[in-house]
């Protein structure tokens, strides 16, 4: 009896072991880093006192409504540097939660990369992550000839930043997830 009574005590012993260990290797209890919602994104472009910037906001996400572009406030001047700063908001919390703070610390997983048409300005990156690679918080534009176009923006998530041409701007092998993409149209002169 007293065999019998032992061996059920280890049986039991044994299961518990057992479904704890199980129970420990479930991942339903790990952090997921959720995606943020970024409804508003803002550009502010200075040079000699003038500052220019460039709004747009998407409340309702990837609700049916597109994104209000702000008009931009003023016209950017030629052959001029701007040096360029970028913020990402959700303004569906109120206060509103800057994004930017989590782009500057998950830097090493995201990058900004602008596109001007019609080469009418180039950009180059004033910041960078742990590892020496852009974020492209902090920017430079510098406009050439005049006319219109556009000045696309978009944050991406999770790229490759090794990949051939993406710390020079190039986003056709960097791979990831879009977060946000913007485009603003330009005019480039008076």
């Amino acid at each position: 009896m007293k065999t019998m009574n032992y061996l059920n005590k280890t049986k039991i012993f044994f299961l518990a072991i057992t479904a704890a260990t199980f129970t420990s290797c479930d991942n339903d209890d790990a952090p997921v880093n959720e995606e943020e919602l970024i409804t508003t994104v803002i550009v502010n472009l200075t040079s000699g006192g003038q500052t220019v910037t460039f709004t747009s906001k998407d409340l309702d996400g990837d609700g049916p409504n597109p994104p209000v572009i702000t008009p931009v406030s003023g016209n950017l001047a030629p052959n001029t540097t701007y040096t360029g700063t970028i913020s990402f908001l959700d303004e569906t919390d109120t206060p509103a939660e800057d994004i930017t703070i989590e782009v500057e610390e998950e830097g090493a997983e995201h990058q900004v990369f602008y596109q001007v048409s019609n080469s009418l300005g180039t950009v180059t990156y004033n910041d960078t992550d742990v590892n020496g690679k852009p974020i492209g918080l902090l920017f430079t534009l510098t406009t050439t000839g005049t006319g219109t176009g556009n000045f696309s923006v978009i944050l991406r998530h999770e790229l490759n930043k090794n990949a051939a041409g993406v710390s020079a701007g190039n986003i056709a092998n960097a791979g990831g997830s879009t977060d946000v993409a913007v485009t603003f149209p330009i005019v480039v002169g008076n």
